[in-house]
């Protein structure tokens, strides 16, 4: 048990778990980004072509 505690200080104090979790919180605001960019150019091409589509004979 004493090894079990002695485990949890040690990954307490040590850096790569924050690391870990800055990684992924930036992994997570990225794909968010992402998300929004394609959910919003995808929908001006979709007007776009909806234009074109419009002005065909």
């Amino acid at each position: 048990m004493n090894k079990f505690w002695s485990k949890m200080r040690e990954l307490a104090v040590s850096e790569e778990g924050a690391t870990a979790t800055e990684y992924a919180v930036m992994l997570a605001l990225i794909i968010v980004v992402a998300i929004v960019a394609i959910t919003n150019l995808g929908g001006k091409v979709n007007n776009t072509f909806e234009n074109i589509e419009e002005r065909l004979p």
